[in-house]
């Protein structure tokens, strides 16, 4: 009898552990299903991503699949650190979304940018995305071989511009014009790898963290270009750190310019535009038309003692102004130029750090009615044939068969002091 109960207890035990294994199990199920949920409603713009960097699964945008940098927070619960890149190599490798841990936040976007399945959509090779403009509309598009606007002379077609560089014709292809004149005039923006695919493809595990090698062979840019271009880029992540590195060469016959950049939209966490904070340091502005147009006049106003001057080392309060600026005569510590973007409503900081000394200018991109700031560090001035800049250096680098030249740009996170 004392057997049979000593049985009967033994079952009990085993079943009692058995629903208690089960409940575990089912308990833990639910928590990683509530904050799978939680961090893609914090990082809307990496749903639909597997998360692998080269998951058969992935979604593709542009013709080639999504790439995802990826580590493990590993710092105090008090000190921000990135956490992921979203890059799209088939659409000239635009580094589409960085995530970061913020302390008492969580895991936040750093770029305003839509989800992924929202980008496929937007991001489609129509009418609306003619040579790949809505590439920077949103992330972090990658600009070659001119950042900013060019304007030209446009042809019977209406379909490109004509504008020369020393003594040599570029025809360029025309896709922007103001949005408030319905007569405004067309001009070329933004480069020639908006809508490009990437040839050559590497994702590599390192210290801390992960880096993306893409190689573009572009040629002469679709017939758009002097000479024939290779375009390395890479972007490397870790705790501490975001870096992307653009590097052009000359493989071909004769000279050519140019001058390289991106399009970042740099999101304010708290979405309370007004009292974040930037810092540019530089010292003068560039003139421009209206800001619809956004056309240089070929003037550089200094900033001292006007709305326009954010030199303060706190940065000044973004206010309700509007910008659509180029900011140049940037000041330089250490070899680097530093734009912060300072968030006190969220207790986060991010430092731009272009690390190129070819880089020359800061477009600048922030309407008051949007949590957003695109900050553009890139090596020229808008506009940079035209003969309003006189003898001017506007930026434009002339790479010889067999040069390179690179852009680099690297991201810190900071607390702010209060």
């Amino acid at each position: 009898m004392r057997a049979f109960h000593r049985r009967h207890l033994l079952v009990l035990a085993v079943l009692a552990a058995a629903v208690f294994a089960l409940a575990h199990y089912y308990s833990s199920s639910r928590i990683c299903r509530v904050n799978a949920a939680a961090l893609a409603t914090d990082n809307r713009p990496e749903s639909g991503n597997s998360g692998g960097d080269s998951s058969s699964d992935a979604l593709e945008i542009g013709g080639q699949k999504v790439v995802r940098l990826s580590r493990d927070a590993s710092l105090a619960a008090d000190t921000p650190e990135f956490i992921s890149a979203t890059i799209l190599p088939g659409r000239g490798m635009n580094l589409f979304q960085i995530t970061a841990k913020l302390p008492g936040k969580g895991i936040v976007p750093i770029f305003a940018s839509p989800s992924l399945e929202e980008a496929a959509a937007t991001l489609n090779g129509g009418p609306a995305d003619v040579h790949g403009v809505k590439s920077f509309a949103f992330g972090g598009a990658f600009l070659a071989p001119y950042p900013n606007r060019i304007r030209g002379k446009l042809t019977p077609d209406g379909q490109n511009i004509v504008t020369q560089w020393h003594g040599k014709t570029l025809t360029l292809p025309a896709v922007w014009k103001g949005k408030t004149n319905p007569n405004a005039e067309l001009h070329a923006i933004h480069g020639l790898i908006l809508d490009r695919k990437t040839d050559d493809l590497k994702v590599q595990k390192t210290a801390g963290g992960e880096t993306v090698t893409g190689v573009i062979h572009a040629g002469d840019f679709g017939g758009y270009w002097l000479s024939r271009t290779d375009l390395t880029i890479t972007v490397s992540l870790n705790a501490k750190s975001v870096e992307a590195v653009i590097t052009a060469k000359n493989v071909g016959t004769e000279a050519e310019p140019m001058a390289i950049g991106w399009h970042p939209y740099f999101a304010i966490p708290s979405g309370d535009r007004n009292q974040a904070h930037l810092r540019i340091p530089a010292s003068d502005l560039a003139e421009v038309n209206n800001y619809d147009d956004v056309f240089p006049t070929g003037k550089l106003i200094p900033v001292k003692g006007t709305k326009y001057d954010f030199t303060e080392p706190g940065g000044k309060r973004l206010g309700d102004i509007f910008l659509d600026d180029n900011f140049s005569h940037l000041a330089r510590a250490d070899g680097k130029v530093t734009v912060d973007l300072t968030d006190p409503a969220a207790n986060y900081g991010i430092h731009i750090e272009g690390l190129s000394n070819e880089i020359r200018t800061i477009q600048v991109y922030a309407p008051p009615d949007k949590p957003f700031a695109a900050i553009e560090e890139q090596f020229n001035f808008a506009d940079p044939f035209s003969a309003v800049w006189g003898k001017m250096d506007t930026g434009m680098v002339t790479l010889s068969p067999g040069q390179s030249v690179s852009w680099k740009v690297r991201l810190e996170l900071f607390t702010p002091t209060r």
